[in-house]
């Protein structure tokens, strides 16, 4: 089972691409955590974001497989404690279906992304930048897959 986070955005900070890496690289080869970035459509003046949107949301499709289960990051989803992410990731497992995360840009997801995702999941009430995202949901998988292990990294 892979774990795949599918971000709008590239050409990330060092500190970015370090902090998900960090992560990632901490995760189980039963559970690889992996990247893939989007490019963000150019938004200039009087862009038409809806437009800009919708292509960004059909890259992002495009990335997912046919059968996998895909989990959105949506302010306007369930916001989830560590203890429901880590029980998520355990029946995750079972069925054993690779998981997208989707992020979308600075606009957020296209419509056609949320229809397809299987779970909406809100990481937050607040606004979080969306390289800082990517860096937070590895850190928050791994300190999930920790407490399905009793790893001590958890000290809830």
């Amino acid at each position: 089972m892979r774990l795949k986070l599918i971000c709008v955005g590239q050409k990330m900070p060092d500190w970015v691409s370090q902090g998900f890496s960090d992560y990632a690289r901490r995760m189980p080869p039963e559970l690889a955590l992996e990247l893939t970035e989007i490019p963000m459509a150019h938004r200039g003046k009087n862009a038409d974001i809806a437009r800009l949107m919708k292509r960004e949301g059909e890259a992002i499709l495009a990335a997912v497989g046919a059968k996998d289960r895909v989990i959105a990051l949506e302010v306007g989803g369930r916001s989830w404690s560590t203890e429901k992410l880590a029980s998520q990731l355990e029946g995750w497992q079972q069925h054993g279906q690779d998981i997208c995360f989707l992020v979308g840009g600075p606009d957020g997801l296209d419509d056609a992304c949320r229809q397809r995702a299987d779970q909406l999941w809100s990481l937050s009430d607040l606004t979080l930048p969306h390289p800082l995202v990517r860096i937070l949901l590895a850190e928050q998988l791994y300190r999930a897959w920790t407490v399905t292990r009793n790893h001590p990294y958890h000290r809830a």
